[in-house]
């Protein structure tokens, strides 16, 4: 779990927009970039490249519902 003051200055490192964290899927989401980012062993992987489409996690969502 990420630590609330660390939280609070994180950006997104694409467009230095807010990041939500989701503490359940323990990554950090930017909703104007649709993307998100992973948290390995607690460390934000805030890179460009690690960023992933929320659209991916729509879609494993639905596959796990099926």
């Amino acid at each position: 779990m990420l630590d609330e003051e660390l939280l609070k200055i994180l950006a997104c490192p694409r467009c230095k927009g807010d990041l939500i964290y989701d503490r359940e899927k323990n990554i950090l989401i930017c909703n104007d970039c649709r993307v998100f980012y992973p948290i390995e062993d607690d460390i934000p992987i805030l890179l460009i490249d690690a960023s992933k489409p929320l659209e991916e996690l729509r879609q494993a969502h639905r596959e796990h519902l099926q």
